[in-house]
């Protein structure tokens, strides 16, 4: 048996099973190895009935005393009930299909169960617990693992096919330099695997699990750095003098925020310097990011180079255009913009003036990465909402100029922990400031009972002709979810404001019609536009005032938080109401921390702390990895270990090529895949 055997060699594997295997990219005995327990079930010792707990779980042991059936025992989903007894009590045992599982139980029987105790009028109770008859080589005692679900998989046969993996476990080799095992105090990678698999006590779960985060935490970091190194090494930077960019700074007609001279501060001296500059932006909505875009834009123009902004989608590019084309009139930089809808001769004509240098700043959507898109002289790659990007596309962008310099603005606040490495090839900067005149957004939070006066409020303010976003969690009505949908909202508040516009946007519409609807509102020609998320990430409507929030309960910390940045754009007072229909604990807190703080970096902490990193940023769109064992968050402290480790090894060989680092270049690879291409 060897580690890069197939899963099929294996006894109790037939093809079906390893067709559902491969779905979960499990194909060898070592990728097997490496499928870990998620939790573990303590089967150590029996407890006796009278000490049993509700909702805790434990093994006990008893007799059956009696079976019977709730209702016709000839229909398979009868619910069966046990009466168990030990020396100490008695228990419930319930089965939902109680015709399959009856003939397994004899009466006068002596039987393990392992499960949840609930209560029920007084009586403890276990639903559908794990089972097996006493003296069953089956009923295994110990500190058992329970495995993620694989279909067609029940968790006794991948414990079956673990314990038949147990002869590969010399074969798992130390793979890290002998100075770094000790520095960190690792267990043997051969330790880790059985002891994670079929440890005998709580120490040795510890000991693996540190082994096995450490090296999938090593693997990344590694990876990001030496990414990171590629982006800079060997490519002489274009140099661009940003100093004249004062000119622009002095005419515009407000003055710069402290953030906002802090980061242009960091950029002046990326771009005077000779390596390529990656820099992220980050900064709440209408903290002022696009502003330092522009000066870079126009110090770049003015350096006789050009630049392009990436935009997600069309409405925004459109928009930039506009602004843009404002600002940087009178100054005779020429903009232009490139998107999917234009015409062919109108696209023709752009690219025809990118190509002769005659446009010196190009916006767009993706088209802008397409093929045909040529430059004369690009200095500058500027994408916005990075969210709606991947690594790839940066990069696709990126190769449109000899190492052009790159900027990334993002309004979604990321805790600096992750930002490093959700952006690991990308220096930080954050704007934490806001332009002077802007008022916050007072947040109130309103229950059902409230619910008509948010509504009357709403009127008031369009009374004052100001305009208003309504936002629900469904496009239609749901039978599976109890929550607002926008289409029935929109009906509702269409006879709620007889004599206003009230349209709807959702995003199973064609984009073309999302773009006029939102042009419609940007024009002012539309009062109340009801939504989904789809207006996450949206224009600029600075007469939009009221944000209005229905089944708030359904949405993350984080996303309230950019539906609320919809509003507050210009000098007027804003409001964000959340109309809380099911208030679970979670939503108190989440409306409490909203109610409380218009800092997207606060905010963005406290979601974390709420879901986690997974769920907030669901890490495959960022290009990342899946992480198997660690987690962000959780192992912070192992991720620093591990990211200082990795920096240490970048710095000392920055290519990977000293023999003692091939089996972590070959880890690297594996990991990162198709997802970014490695030169290695």
């Amino acid at each position: 048996m060897n580690l890069n055997d197939k899963v099929g060699s294996l006894k109790g594997i037939g093809p079906k099973k390893a067709e559902n295997l491969s779905k979960n990219n499990i194909d060898t005995l070592e990728d097997l190895l490496y499928l870990f327990p998620r939790k573990y079930e303590d089967r150590r010792q029996e407890t006796r009935i009278a000490d049993l707990q509700p909702s805790k779980e434990y093994l006990i042991c008893g007799k059956v005393l009696s079976r019977r059936y709730a209702g016709n025992p000839y229909k398979k989903n009868t619910p069966l009930t046990l009466l168990v007894s030990d020396e100490t009590g008695t228990i419930e045992i319930l089965f939902f299909n109680g015709r399959y599982i009856a003939n397994l139980f004899n009466v006068n029987q002596d039987y393990s169960f392992y499960g949840r105790v609930s209560e029920n009028f007084d009586r403890k109770q276990m639903i559908h617990p794990e089972f097996h008859r006493i003296g069953d080589p089956n009923d295994i005692r110990g500190i058992i693992p329970i495995y993620p679900q694989i279909n067609g998989i029940s968790q006794n046969e991948l414990r079956k096919i673990q314990l038949q993996l147990q002869e590969l476990y010399p074969q798992v080799e130390e793979w890290l330099p002998e100075e770094i095992v000790s520095e960190n105090r690792l267990a043997s990678p051969s330790y880790a695997i059985e002891n994670i698999h079929f440890p005998k006590d709580g120490k040795q779960v510890l000991k693996s699990k540190f082994r096995l985060i450490f090296d999938e935490l090593l693997t990344l970091e590694t990876g990001l750095f030496y990414i990171k190194n590629e982006t800079r090494k060997d490519t002489g930077g274009i140099v661009i003098d940003a100093a004249c960019a004062d000119e622009f700074a002095k005419d515009l007609p407000f003055e710069l925020t402290e953030g906002q001279k802090s980061v242009w501060n960091d950029m002046q001296k990326d771009l005077a310097a000779e390596k390529v500059m990656n820099r992220l932006i980050q900064g709440d909505v209408g903290s002022g990011k696009t502003v330092i875009a522009e000066m870079a834009m126009f110090a770049a123009a003015k350096n006789g180079y050009q630049s392009v902004m990436m935009a997600p989608t069309e409405i925004l590019a459109k928009q930039h255009l506009q602004s843009l084309s404002a600002d940087f009139e009178k100054y005779g930089i020429a903009v232009g913009l490139l998107c999917s809808s234009m015409k062919t001769s109108e696209k023709r004509e752009t690219l025809q003036q990118l190509a002769t240098g005659e446009i010196q700043i190009l916006v767009g959507t993706h088209a802008v990465i397409q093929p045909d898109v040529k430059f004369k002289n690009l200095g500058m790659v500027i994408t916005d909402e990075q969210h709606r990007f991947g690594v790839n596309q940066r990069s696709l962008l990126s190769k449109k100029g000899e190492n052009p310099n790159v900027l990334v603005m993002t309004a979604t606040p990321i805790p600096r922990t992750l930002a490093v490495i959700i952006y690991g090839d990308l220096d930080i900067s954050q704007i934490r400031t806001m332009p002077r005149g802007r008022q916050p957004i007072k947040t109130l939070q309103a229950d059902m009972e409230n619910r008509n006066r948010v509504y009357d409020f709403v009127k008031k303010q369009l009374k004052e002709k100001k305009q208003a976003y309504v936002v629900a969690p469904l496009i239609g009505e749901s039978d599976k979810i109890d929550a607002k949908s926008a289409e029935e909202l929109h009906k509702e508040l269409s006879q709620k404001f007889k004599g206003y516009q009230v349209a709807l946007i959702h995003g199973a519409m064609k984009q073309e019609e999302k773009d006029f609807i939102m042009s419609e509102f940007s024009d002012g020609h539309i009062d109340v536009l009801v939504s989904t998320v789809v207006i996450e990430v949206g224009i600029n409507v600075p007469n939009a005032t009221v944000m209005v929030i229905e089944n708030c309960e359904r949405f993350g910390l984080a996303q309230l938080h950019q539906l609320r940045g919809r509003v507050g754009r210009g000098s007027d007072q804003s409001y964000c109401f959340l109309i809380c229909h099911n208030e679970t604990d979670v939503a108190k807190e989440r409306n409490r921390i909203m109610c409380e703080s218009n800092d997207g970096f606060e905010i963005a902490e406290a979601d974390l702390r709420l879901r986690g990193p997974g769920e907030l940023f669901g890490t495959r769109q960022h290009g990342l990895p899946e992480m198997h064992i660690s987690d962000l968050v959780r192992h912070a402290d192992v991720l620093e270990k591990a990211k200082n480790t990795a920096k240490a090894i970048i710095d000392r060989d920055p290519n990977l090529q000293a023999q003692k680092f091939a089996k972590l270049k070959n880890r690297i690879r594996k990991m990162f895949g198709e997802d970014i291409k490695l030169e290695l």
